[in-house]
């Protein structure tokens, strides 16, 4: 099972499934396409955009255990 970790660079999320997309955008990072975004870590780009880090990690590793 893929998962991620505050420490996860945003290119990797992506990499594993562009269906995180909408977590993201949800999330309220709307600059995912962004080059300097897809070096950032989840929780940098968190910190940048005011979101508290551990739900969207949360929600993205419930997203990706329905993959499985």
């Amino acid at each position: 099972m893929a998962q991620v970790t505050k420490e996860t660079i945003i290119a990797d999320v992506l990499k594993i499934d562009r269906g995180a997309i909408p977590i993201l955008m949800m999330s309220g990072m709307h600059c995912i396409g962004c080059p300097s975004a897809q070096a950032e870590t989840l929780e940098e780009a968190c910190f940048v955009h005011g979101i508290d880090v551990d739900p969207v990690v949360d929600q993205l590793n419930s997203y990706f255990k329905t993959l499985e």
